[in-house]
């Protein structure tokens, strides 16, 4: 083995080991801010919670067809970067059926490649040239906005390397055996250039494969911190799906028991544990469901696109309330990071980050539920908020009052007596 080609698996390992050691330091920081939650129990079988993975995570991403090409594609990278050769498994699988399999899966990635790359662009010219009015939204205004066209951009330079490294390495093959490994796309480009000197034709294919590589660890260590976090979150959030039907309202606990003693004298209301608090003020006060809800929220804004009332002109953007949950987590982790476990800035996650305003804004139709692809939740979290909002701090509109001591009087929204509500039959003939 020569000293270049140590040098070169010296660098291989020095750089994924890094790449890891840098996102997983962000991933257990994401994960220690979902565990700020609360526990919540959802009780759901194991046949359950692979179906709703398996149906909404790897069937939206279309992943049954990609995941085998995937995972060679990956295999190769790895033994090339820690053996110093490329295309091994090329060369062990050449005489034999199998490196037929191998010519279609190379195949299959490049013209999926390409596909990639022409609809890349036709996202890129979603967001700034025709400009679709879910990605013109204020929520989406600076980093998100940067953060969505940066990963465009990744994916372009991504695919570039891939056919600079195939289409590179082509070409010399086909000087040295007179003939192509059987690749469609990158054999096209590799013809083109064939007749250029062996040397030019080796940076061209190291350049394409040091840097296929980078932009891989790139994206590693970005993806937390972006939007696209979504890619990996998506697969734990639809595993735990809740079991029960899209936007159903949980009972409050102390109010069913207080219910219950109402309705029946002789039911005992169980000793609390403190003192009771009503919804969420803060992210504390979410589960750790709703916060996992909060990171694998990928900002597409279908919810918001669905909402009735962000579409008559009100202030709710179903979007920007996962969003906020997301930056308060954030924020908090960042303030425990400079100040200690024990810190607090005296903001929450009602008032400083969603506004009231927003919150009442909310019919609870069930519509952002209901359209978002990986069975997120910003009902739950409107819900708690406006709880708190009203049960802890009494802050609500006079209407909403009056309709609230109606139910409560009289089991309606209406100031009727129940006795008198049958009262209008009396008119019939």
């Amino acid at each position: 083995m020569s000293f270049l080609t140590i040098i070169q698996i010296l660098l291989f390992i020095t750089l994924v080991g890094a790449s890891f050691f840098v996102a997983f330091r962000k991933f257990k920081e994401i994960y220690d801010n979902i565990n700020m939650g609360k526990p919540e129990q959802i009780d759901t079988t194991l046949g359950f919670r692979l179906k709703s993975m398996f149906l909404i995570a790897f069937g939206q991403k279309k992943m049954f067809k990609l995941t085998f090409a995937t995972q060679i594609e990956l295999i190769e990278i790895f033994i090339d970067g820690l053996t110093g050769k490329h295309r091994i498994l090329y060369h062990a699988f050449e005489g034999s059926f199998l490196e037929s399999l191998y010519v279609f899966v190379i195949n299959f990635i490049e013209i999926l490649s390409l596909l990639t790359f022409i609809v890349t662009i036709i996202f890129i010219l979603r967001r700034t040239t025709f400009k679709v009015a879910r990605f013109q939204m204020p929520e989406l205004k600076g980093w998100p906005w940067r953060d969505a066209l940066n990963i465009l951009a990744f994916e372009l330079t991504l695919i570039t390397f891939i056919f600079m490294m195939n289409s590179g390495d082509s070409a010399l093959h086909m000087k040295e055996h007179g003939e192509g490994y059987g690749f469609i796309l990158s054999g096209f480009l590799g013809n083109m250039i064939s007749s250029f000197p062996n040397g030019l034709l080796h940076f061209i294919e190291k350049t394409g494969w040091w840097g296929h590589l980078c932009m891989v660890m790139v994206f590693l260590v970005y993806l937390p911190y972006s939007k696209h976090l979504h890619i990996l979150l998506a697969f734990p959030n639809t595993f735990f799906t809740r079991p029960e039907p899209k936007g159903e309202m949980r009972n409050m606990t102390a109010i069913e028991h207080e219910v219950k003693s109402m309705l029946d004298p002789s039911f005992v209301v169980p000793a609390t544990d403190g003192e009771i608090k009503f919804g969420a003020k803060d992210v504390y006060d979410l589960s750790w469901k709703s916060l996992l809800d909060a990171y694998s929220c990928t900002e597409c804004g279908r919810c918001t696109a669905a909402c009735p009332a962000n579409q008559t002109g009100k202030k709710l953007s179903p979007r920007k309330i996962m969003m906020d949950t997301r930056d308060r987590m954030e924020d908090i982790s960042k303030g425990k990071k400079e100040h200690g476990p024990d810190f607090a800035d005296n903001r929450n996650l009602l008032g400083d980050y969603v506004t009231k305003e927003e919150l009442r804004a909310c019919t609870t139709c069930n519509a952002c539920v209901e359209e978002c692809p990986v069975n997120i939740s910003p009902l739950n979290i409107i819900l708690e908020l406006r709880r708190n909002m009203i049960m802890d701090e009494a802050d609500s509109p006079a209407e909403w009052n009056t309709i609230f001591a109606n139910m409560e009087n009289n089991q309606a929204p209406w100031q009727f007596s129940p006795d008198d509500r049958l009262k209008w039959t009396e008119e019939l003939n």
